[in-house]
């Protein structure tokens, strides 16, 4: 299978930000994405499109050369899905998750591809109710498109700590920060990537899994990250956040990283790896404790240190590319969601303060999206 990948512009990045509709008396989540679609020029390759439920859209930016750029169209798009919903007493869920609704119950849009993931994944298929956040970062040289996505995939417990926002599934609280983690890895060429050292090795790996039938096309490799055709490294471990406050954070986070990373090779360097048995290990512990984790680290030799700790130290690290790339202030916005909580953070607060009123869980979190910020504790 031939494989294309035109690179593109260095640094340049874009978002696809999966969203739910909800119902404001009921706040379960309803088959209504039509509310929105019906009034778009193009729900398949515009900026809000349709998804893979009948409940869901997605809203997908342009190329950005900047952190703010992303943030200023996604920030753009979500109030017009707002605007839209609102008369018909609707609104918009930014979670990983519903935190109580059935899964099962949702149906998918009429597409041969979503057909084909339900059908083929059985009882599995029938669980993904789930949403995320996507960030494509650009890059210059296919050949740094491996090498980039192996190793952005080491920093997946970074993201998915930042990002988790479904702590909740059906009415339980699992104890997990990221439930869609959980959920979205039993699909069969969905998780980490694998190590691969040349484009041809990637294109025979593809050729193989369309022979025995696994995909129809590259689309279907659906690795936490994966090189795109687009000419970018797709970093697709997060799960959905409430805000576009969040989003500039994990946008500013990724373009610094595959920035520094693209430098490593430009002189020359390796970028180092993490073994593929601890790579797997991290993305549990961080899906189950977020912040909380302790995380094996490749340096000075194997060994684990607090998530929190490792995530602060590339924080400062990434400054000064930070800066260059103007997003010093996105960058500094993941250091205060360290601090103050990320989504299951604050879904947890509100829970605890409700006595496990879920509905006012969920309202808290739509109030968040509404306003663009986190409800902090001290806010």
């Amino acid at each position: 299978m031939k494989i294309d990948f035109k690179p593109s512009q260095r640094a340049t990045l874009g978002v696809e930000w999966e969203l739910t509709v909800v119902d404001l008396a009921t706040l379960e989540q309803v088959p209504e994405a039509h509310r929105v679609l019906d009034g778009v020029e193009d729900p398949v390759n515009g900026p809000i499109r349709a998804e893979y439920l009948r409940s869901m859209i997605e809203l997908v930016s342009g190329v950005h050369t900047s952190v703010g750029g992303v943030v200023s169209e996604m920030d753009a798009l979500m109030h017009h899905v707002i605007e839209s919903l609102e008369p018909h007493g609707l609104a918009v869920m930014a979670m990983g998750a519903h935190p109580f609704a059935d899964p099962a119950q949702q149906q998918p849009v009429k597409k041969a591809q979503y057909r084909r993931v339900r059908e083929r994944n059985g009882w599995w298929g029938g669980q993904m109710a789930v949403n995320g956040v996507h960030i494509h970062a650009g890059v210059d040289d296919r050949s740094k498109a491996l090498p980039v996505t192996y190793g952005l995939a080491r920093f997946i417990p970074y993201f998915i700590a930042l990002s988790a926002s479904s702590p909740f599934w059906m009415g339980t609280d699992t104890a997990f920060a990221s439930q869609r983690t959980m959920m979205f890895q039993q699909l069969p060429t969905n998780g980490l990537p694998y190590h691969m050292s040349s484009w041809k090795e990637f294109e025979r790996y593809a050729t193989e899994l369309e022979g025995v039938g696994m995909i129809q096309s590259p689309s279907e490799i659906r690795w936490d990250v994966r090189p795109s055709t687009f000419g970018t490294v797709e970093n697709r471990s997060m799960d959905c956040v409430p805000t576009v406050f969040e989003i500039g954070a994990l946008a500013a986070l990724t373009q610094c990283l595959v920035e520094w990373m693209s430098r490593e090779l430009d002189a020359g360097r390796e970028i180092e790896r993490l073994a593929f048995w601890f790579m797997r290990e991290n993305k549990w512990r961080a899906a189950r404790y977020g912040l909380g984790a302790e995380v094996v680290t490749p340096r000075p030799h194997e060994h684990t240190l607090a998530l929190r700790e490792g995530l602060l130290h590339w924080l400062q690290r990434l400054e000064p590319i930070a800066d260059e790339l103007g997003c010093s202030s996105q960058l500094a916005d993941c250091v205060e969601l360290v601090h103050r909580g990320p989504s299951y953070v604050r879904q947890r607060r509100v829970a605890t303060a409700t006595d496990g009123d879920l509905s006012a869980v969920l309202r808290a979190t739509i109030s968040e999206t509404m306003g663009g910020r986190p409800h902090f504790k001290d806010s």
